[in-house]
């Protein structure tokens, strides 16, 4: 009976340190253990005649509260660990300059391309694009010489090296535009002759397509403004997308109009010389 009585003492000690053991508190509990009689091999060899002390078991609270608090430190690193930050990326003023910087260099392309169509009125800038030939270097025809207005349907050319003149004369006879340039001194002058209804027709046709070409250029960089929105995900927040996607838009309409309207007055211009 003694016997049996030691192994049942021996086996709660055991079951006991195992429980101790599980606990975030072993430190304290391990404290608690090194102090108290009950586990002393004296009171081992005597605990089959006497009867151990309720006093010196701690409290079935203790595990309770452990459990509890081994518990909570769980679900606390859960939290911690799916509660992560992630940082957000402001895109916007980025992706709006860029679109704004392509949008523009397209309107701009578009008035050169303008600029170099012949009307019946005569501009400084019709001769820009004619391409001047001197001593094997090619160059435009306005940084070869001053182009200025003498009336509605005349142009001065004015060489910068007067040695130059007859190279001039050549890039203007040869070029598209239909001049004819006279000498007078140092300088050209060219008469704007006025258009006959088949070089009108032309001419707003090349305008048409010039405009088409501007449009589709403005709507590419649209294109990858939007496709920069998209691939940022999840680190753009979703109302900011919404609202950068608008903002493209509005700024997509603006400069389509401003090519439209630039076309709209060429033609205007062409059609009444």
């Amino acid at each position: 009976m003694a016997l049996l009585h030691l192994r049942r003492t021996i086996s709660s000690r055991n079951s006991f340190l195992f429980l101790l053991r599980s606990s975030t508190n072993f430190t304290k509990a391990r404290t608690f253990s090194n102090t108290t009689t009950i586990f002393s091999p004296h009171l081992l060899s005597n605990s089959v005649s006497h009867k151990l002390p309720s006093a010196t078991l701690p409290s079935f609270d203790f595990l309770k509260q452990s459990r509890r608090g081994f518990a909570k430190g769980k679900n606390k690193s859960r939290d911690d660990s799916a509660g992560g930050t992630v940082e957000f990326v402001d895109i916007g003023p980025t992706v709006k300059a860029t679109a704004n910087s392509q949008m523009d260099a397209a309107v701009v392309a578009l008035s050169r391309e303008l600029q170099k169509l012949r009307t019946g009125r005569a501009s400084a800038g019709m001769l820009d694009h004619i391409i001047v030939e001197t001593d094997g270097v090619k160059l435009p025809l306005n940084r070869s010489a001053v182009v200025s207005v003498m009336d509605a349907k005349t142009l001065s050319v004015n060489p910068y090296d007067p040695n130059t003149l007859k190279q001039l004369e050549n890039a203007i006879v040869s070029s598209p535009l239909g001049l004819n340039p006279q000498r007078d001194g140092d300088r050209l002058i060219a008469a704007i002759p006025p258009l006959t209804k088949e070089h009108t027709q032309a001419m707003c046709k090349v305008v048409a397509k010039s405009c088409e070409d501007c449009r589709q250029s403005i709507r590419r960089a649209r294109q990858k403004a939007m496709d920069t929105v998209k691939k940022a995900g999840s680190s753009f927040p979703k109302d900011d997308a919404k609202k950068l996607e608008k903002e493209i838009e509005e700024m997509t309409k603006k400069f389509v109009k401003s090519a439209e309207d630039m076309c709209n007055n060429k033609e205007k211009e062409i059609k009444t010389g």
